[in-house]
């Protein structure tokens, strides 16, 4: 962070370039404030995210404008069932001296909005996973790396299950953030009419570069964090996992797994990022709680006897916080 003279400064400095990116955003993505701010902190803390709603809540719209905003290399590949992993990976081709060169695919991009993933075989879904954990690509063993930084967002719709194919477990565990998109209240609807209805274009200006963006995100696992703080987000992570010493007689009743050492991780991680985004120098369990459903909601599997009482993931990581 050489233009910094100190960290204190530099959170000082992220915490601004949070709230210029959220004016910026705005300007195209009405409401979504949530969903805006827990995409920024997945951004910062260097993870992925997956983003779960009905179609035409402006998941696409929301993640071009970041890119925009960002000043990053974006694209979008739209999953589909006969989607190949050389469609999104690269594919080595013959140039015309006779030689095999390899053509990147649309994965090498900083930011790679994978719409509907769950539409698309397992076989690319597990390229997709290599790229998100490596951040390279392996083509006739080669391997590639990607451009840095590297984020994917993912889009998933719950209602369509004709020609699906729901993500596993594992695969889940490698996006940071589930991240639910609801319909918007009934005033931010007449807004966005109101805005997409008329002549008006809206100029975004590029916040940050993708230096800047590194810089950050070295500075977020910079950020101290208190013993406590620590033991409270990884007894968090311990607590969902039932017939185990810490698990609560909610968890051993209605869940039949719970999440890893990877969910500990990402509390942590996640709470440094929303603490200094926020204007705070250390996170507090205040932190570890505000996004403690987006890291925990998709790491937990419900049993028979929850699903069949109504009783949601949400409801189990309330009673746990």
């Amino acid at each position: 962070m050489a233009e910094y003279k100190s960290d204190v400064e530099a959170v000082d400095a992220l915490a601004r370039a949070y709230q210029a990116l959220k004016t910026e955003i705005g300007k195209v993505i009405v409401g979504q404030d949530e969903v805006v701010k827990t995409v920024i902190i997945s951004l910062f803390s260097n993870g992925h995210s997956l983003l779960v709603g009905v179609p035409g809540l402006a998941k696409t719209l929301l993640v071009s404008t970041i890119a925009e905003v960002l000043d990053l290399d974006f694209k979008r590949i739209q999953f589909t069932p006969d989607l190949m992993p050389s469609d999104i990976t690269g594919s080595e081709i013959l140039d015309e001296d006779r030689h095999f060169k390899f053509n990147k695919g649309p994965l090498f991009s900083n930011i790679v909005l994978a719409d509907e993933i769950n539409r698309t075989p397992p076989k690319t879904q597990a390229a997709l996973l290599e790229a998100m954990q490596e951040r390279s690509v392996t083509v006739a063993g080669v391997r590639h790396p990607l451009p840095a930084p590297f984020f994917v967002l993912a889009t998933q719709n719950p209602i369509e299950q004709e020609g699906t194919y729901p993500l596993p477990e594992a695969q889940l565990d490698r996006f940071m953030f589930n991240i639910p998109l609801t319909y918007p209240s009934y005033e931010e609807e007449i807004a966005v009419v109101k805005a997409t209805t008329g002549k008006k274009v809206t100029e975004l200006k590029h916040i940050l570069s993708a230096l800047q963006i590194m810089e950050f995100q070295q500075l977020v696992r910079k950020i101290p964090i208190a013993d406590n703080v620590l033991e409270y987000a990884v007894g968090l992570a311990s607590k969902t996992r039932p017939g185990t010493d810490r698990a609560t007689a909610e968890v051993n009743n209605y869940i039949s797994w719970g999440a890893g050492p990877r969910a500990s991780q990402y509390l942590v991680l996640g709470a440094k990022c929303h603490a200094a985004i926020s204007g705070k120098y250390s996170p507090d369990k205040s932190d570890v709680q505000a996004i403690a459903n987006y890291v925990l909601r998709h790491r937990i599997v419900r049993n028979y006897k929850a699903e069949a009482e109504g009783v949601t993931e949400e409801d189990v990581i309330t009673h746990l916080l």
